[in-house]
């Protein structure tokens, strides 16, 4: 191999013909690409920290996408029908930032040089909230995919309902998606993949990035299965380009056969080398360090670059680009022409539409749900309350898709004014999900991202666990994902501890900008969706009972979109003990003031739905409901964890359920109006003795008895 020095001493003009000679390919093009290779690895040799190999080997498939294949827009990346890119092994983001940069988006020079640091447009991973032009942020691998998934079932659906047949290219884009082996290793892929195949989402296109090394070393250590054959069996259009090195000629005519074959989703798989160019190319000693300086300079040479320069954009490879997106620019402008057409002839549909990208709810929508009437309506278990909620505004918002992870029976889910999206009527709403929680809090989150769409999905409360990367991803990426979650506790029953979410509300109440709600009625439950529909940066979880929960006098709606409130006892001036609850508890403590009254205990019941809203609240709000004072006892059929912030003593589970009938499951564990009256006369006489009240316990005071709950 040829030294720093040598190469430096080999005329620039004799090592391009070299290069030439070796190409396939226009001499323009293949500057292009390694442009972009090189602009990637100075990225991170300026950061010293990234990934430079995938961007060194993908920048081929790159180039071909935003210089030739895909249609987007730079001075309006949320055109509605650009084709949608993601590139879900995110670590390759410095190529990403490059094309953004080259393709004139809002991605400066400066930005590049600023890679990985603090307030940059250029993280470490994509992120959709940071950067202009990045779809959806895919750290996680198999999550970009995943997302990918829910962009084809959107543009398919929008498709369907709002393309007429004198305008059938209102929404006719495709999504392309750049993966690697660590995206298809991950089991959060399958899941999605498998339903794209199963419902024909002819316009997904996924450049497999197969180059043979993940950050252990060989792919041949880990994954040796046919990744062809597993994609055709889901259904999948496949095909294999065996070298892009050499020119993109069979990558370009890859890219057209995927794109005639409407029918199925499609998989191209294509050889790389990671970090093409450097000494270590071809090794995971590429893979997330930056090249030494010795390698960087020897890679440019290669690359026929001027060593010397860093983030160098010769002229040529920038009118390339400048004259691509004029070229994108004025399909954007054309379609904009015709949706003015559009406009004229269906009036109606634009404006939904409008409103739709707009994320703009109809008037009537929140008033449509319903309220419950104390003495009149019947009680049912909460899962049942989020149903009727759910029907109510599911006719006035069309944007309200989504479905379960093949438990719509037990969570009640299904749509009565729609159908189910399916292969051969994907204008239905309805989504089959199957068993795929992780897989389907992904795909939700593409349809979020995607625009004009409010999903929902569904699963028991317990598996949300499956789902809890999509869902975290939810809650970083700012999209308003609405996930109902019912058998809500140990109330479950007969199905054990494997099905008994008894750490899981704390979970999700743990994350960063997330709302957690667990209603206790109907009235609850409109607020839990109120909240849900016009927090469009926030995703909410919807924690819902399997059982049957009391009748409430006192709830009202206002209330509950506090995150907090006093239920029962507001007019107790000094009142002596509060107690704190949630969802079906609130019951529980009901029927434990007839047992405390009996001690001459004058006691407030407070009603906490979402902690995460209260906490919002002002803090003179916050004190009115919970003083901090006040002997305070929580009580809730799920971890104690968390409550420690609201109460002086909890009553909740430290230890994992037990298989059994509801009832006796809660009275094991504590949950008995007579247990918390027990305990809530302990809890006063103590505070009464010590003669003040803290505003946290630093430890329990009760540990006499673990299974019946109290700390």
């Amino acid at each position: 191999m040829e030294t720093v020095k040598e190469l430096c001493t080999t005329p620039t003009k004799k090592l391009k013909s070299c290069i030439e000679d070796a190409y396939d390919g226009p001499a323009l093009e293949l500057k292009c690409i390694n442009t972009i290779r090189a602009l990637s690895a100075d990225q991170v040799s300026t950061a010293k920290s990234g990934h430079p190999g995938a961007p060194m080997g993908c920048a081929p498939m790159a180039h071909l996408l935003w210089c030739e294949v895909m249609t987007y827009s730079p001075s309006k990346p949320e055109w509605w029908n650009r084709d949608r890119f993601v590139l879900s092994n995110g670590h390759c983001c410095a190529m990403l930032y490059s094309m953004l940069h080259l393709s004139g988006y809002n991605l400066s020079m400066d930005d590049l040089k600023h890679f990985r640091q603090i307030g940059s447009k250029t993280p470490g991973h994509p992120e959709n909230f940071m950067t202009e032009g990045v779809e959806v942020s895919t750290g996680p691998l198999g999550q970009g995919i995943s997302n990918a998934v829910g962009f084809a079932i959107a543009q398919s659906h929008f498709s369907s309902t709002y393309s007429t047949k004198d305008f059938p290219s209102i929404f006719d884009h495709y999504t392309y998606v750049i993966c690697g082996d660590g995206c298809l290793q991950e089991g959060i892929s399958s899941e999605a993949c498998s339903l794209a195949g199963h419902l024909g989402l002819g316009r997904l296109i996924v450049l497999y990035d197969d180059n043979l090394i993940t950050i252990d070393g060989s792919t041949d250590l880990s994954f040796t299965e046919d990744v062809n054959m597993r994609f055709e069996s889901y259904g999948w259009h496949v095909q294999t380009v065996g070298d892009i090195e050499s020119g993109v000629k069979d990558l370009r005519a890859s890219i057209e056969a995927a794109k005639s074959e409407l029918g199925k989703p499609s998989l191209i798989k294509i050889r790389t080398t990671i970090g093409y160019g450097s000494f270590n190319e071809g090794t995971a000693a590429t893979h997330g360090a930056p090249l030494k300086p010795d390698d960087l300079s020897q890679t440019k040479l290669k690359y026929g670059l001027d060593p010397s320069k860093h983030f160098q954009v010769p002229d040529d490879v920038s009118q390339a680009y400048e004259a691509r997106t004029e070229v994108v620019e004025s399909r954007r402008e054309a379609w904009e022409a015709t949706y003015k057409k559009y406009k004229i002839a269906y009036p109606d549909k634009a404006t939904e539409l409008e409103r739709r990208f707009n994320r703009e709810l109809p008037d009537v929508c929140l008033d449509s749900l319903p309220t419950f009437a104390f003495g009149i309506d019947k009680p049912q278990a909460t899962r049942k309350y989020s149903n009727i909620c759910l029907n109510a505004v599911a006719p006035i918002l069309p944007e309200l898709i989504g479905g379960s992870a093949d438990l719509t029976p037990s969570n009640l889910t299904a749509l009565a004014c729609s159908g189910d999206f399916q292969k051969d009527s994907p204008s239905g709403r309805y989504l089959r999900f199957g068993v795929r929680e992780h897989g389907m809090a992904a795909i939700c989150n593409g349809l979020f991202a995607y625009g004009g769409i409010r999903p929902f999905c569904a699963t028991f409360l317990n598996f949300a666990g499956y789902a809890l990367g999509s869902i975290r991803v939810s809650a970083l990426s700012q999209f308003g994902v609405l996930y109902i979650m019912t058998h809500d506790s140990i109330g479950l029953g007969e199905d054990g501890p494997t099905h008994q979410p008894v750490e899981m509300i704390e979970s999700l109440r743990s994350m960063p900008n997330i709302n957690v709600f667990r209603p206790a009625d109907l009235n609850e439950m409109n607020a839990a969706y109120q909240v849900s529909l016009t927090n469009f940066k926030t995703p909410t979880v919807i924690c819902c009972s399997r059982s049957t929960v009391p009748a409430l006098e006192n709830t009202t709606i206002e209330k509950g979109m506090k995150g907090a409130y006093i239920l029962i006892g507001e007019e107790i001036k000094a009142p002596d003990l509060i107690l704190v609850s949630s969802g079906s508890e609130i019951g529980l403590c009901l029927a434990a003031l007839i047992k405390i009254s009996e001690y001459g205990i004058k006691t407030r019941v407070v009603s906490m739905p979402c902690q995460e809203i209260f906490l919002a609240q002002s803090q003179q709000y916050q004190i009115s409901v919970l003083p901090g004072d006040i002997p305070t006892l929580s009580v809730e059929a799920s971890a104690i964890n968390g409550w420690h912030r609201f109460s002086h003593a909890q009553i909740g589970m430290s230890t994992f359920g037990v298989s059994a009938p509801a009832d006796d499951v809660f009275k094991k564990f504590g949950f008995t109006d007579s247990n918390v009256a027990e305990k809530a006369k302990i809890l006063v006489e103590h505070y009464l003795k010590s003669g003040s009240v803290p505003k946290l316990m630093d430890r329990p005071i009760f540990d006499d008895n673990v299974e019946d709950g109290m700390h």
